[in-house]
């Protein structure tokens, strides 16, 4: 979970995760760094995925089938997870599943990254995009931007990755160009995500 993803979940997300809350992880980081954000020990925190680990509580058969009931979760959150996925329209219906009428589905999927397999690499999505998939989960979206917080002090800059990312991953002439870019005002590369939270919509009652 890179940090544009962390700052983005700190400042949209967390307000929607309340004491007592049940949650559930989708193809979590481990140990998850949003519940670590959340920094609350009363939130009932669940995870599932399809990389088995033993710190997970469920272990899927597949992205799209998790064994668990319907309508369980107060809270289902996924970042950086979408764009690994190839059926986003088939997940969505599954993550909509497992929460419950009235509760919040939270997704940050990066929009400017370039690819990256884990083991695949699949889909970016803009909010209109994020819009109509949610809608194919009979979610309603309550908000959705897409956003960069990270390295906000650089005024002019191009999508892309994060600096920290450059700095750990990068060749040495890599960094240098970018610091150098930096220091004379020229753009350099910032990442942007889309932070997306919908409320799955209660059974019509005739």
């Amino acid at each position: 979970m890179h940090g544009n993803t962390q700052l983005l979940f700190d400042r949209y997300a967390r307000p929607y995760f309340r004491p007592g809350s049940q949650v559930l992880e989708v193809g979590p980081d481990l140990p998850s760094t949003p519940r670590r954000l959340t920094a609350d020990d009363s939130i009932h925190w669940h995870t599932v995925d399809i990389f088995k680990a033993p710190q997970l509580t469920y272990a899927a058969v597949n992205e799209y089938s998790f064994p668990i009931s319907d309508n369980s979760y107060d809270i289902v959150v996924a970042a950086n997870v979408m764009e690994h996925v190839r059926k986003i329209w088939l997940w969505i219906r599954e993550v909509s599943r497992v929460c419950r009428p009235g509760g919040h589905v939270i997704t940050i999927n990066p929009v400017s990254w370039p690819f990256h397999e884990y083991p695949i690499d699949c889909w970016r999505a803009y909010p209109d995009g994020m819009t109509a998939l949610y809608e194919e989960g009979g979610l309603e979206v309550l908000m959705s931007k897409c956003e960069s917080l990270e390295d906000s002090q650089n005024r002019r800059h191009l999508p892309g990755r994060s600096l920290a990312y450059i700095k750990d991953h990068e060749t040495w002439k890599a960094k240098i160009y970018w610091r150098l870019s930096a220091k004379l005002g020229l753009p350099i590369e910032r990442p942007y995500d889309t932070v997306t939270i919908g409320k799955k919509l209660r059974p019509h009652v005739a």
